[in-house]
């Protein structure tokens, strides 16, 4: 019955209605606000973001379709979500451009000439050379550019949980090949 209902009363929400909005809020807000403590432990912080997810309930509750999820679990989502674009904003760096690299002096080897060193030049091209083009591709990227999985995912536009997969496939054929 409360999924029913709280599923009627965001319609309602994406229909423009006030009241439907603070019926919202008052079924959920405890468990909401417990989301964003979990992120943000400061009690000021996590309202915030509470305050935060609630305009975005208002401005996308016209898209809740209750054949895909719970009412529940999009409201945790969109909560959640925008507790970790909050954090993310916050711990914001500086990057500078991969291509800027070449400019930083490092006296210490590199990881490709560490494994070639440890394992012979002609073995480890010749093994990574019988890989899939592209996965041969990844491995580089990986590690002989010092690339994370998910900053690799992000250049190639793959999900990251394929590129997972595909370097887990490629590691162990070049075990293989190496042993």
């Amino acid at each position: 019955m409360e999924r029913a209902a709280l599923s009627a009363a965001l319609a309602r929400v994406g229909e423009g209605d006030r009241a439907a909005l603070q019926e919202v809020y008052r079924r959920t807000s405890a468990k909401l606000y417990g989301v964003c403590l979990r992120i943000f432990p400061e009690p000021e912080d996590a309202q915030d973001v509470l305050q935060d997810a609630y305009i975005n309930v208002w401005q996308r509750a016209a898209t809740f379709d209750p054949a895909r999820a719970s009412p529940i679990t999009w409201l945790v989502t969109l909560t959640r979500n925008r507790a970790i674009d909050r954090l993310r904003q916050r711990g914001r760096r500086i990057m500078t451009p991969i291509e800027d690299a070449h400019d930083i002096a490092d006296e210490r080897p590199d990881a490709e000439a560490c494994l070639i060193a440890a394992d012979g030049d002609a073995r480890i091209h010749g093994c990574v050379e019988t890989l899939a083009t592209g996965d041969a591709s990844l491995i580089r990227t990986a590690f002989f550019d010092g690339a994370t999985y998910a900053d690799i995912a992000e250049r190639a536009g793959i999900p990251l949980g394929t590129i997972k997969s595909r370097m887990r496939r490629a590691l162990l054929k070049l075990r293989d090949c190496l042993q």
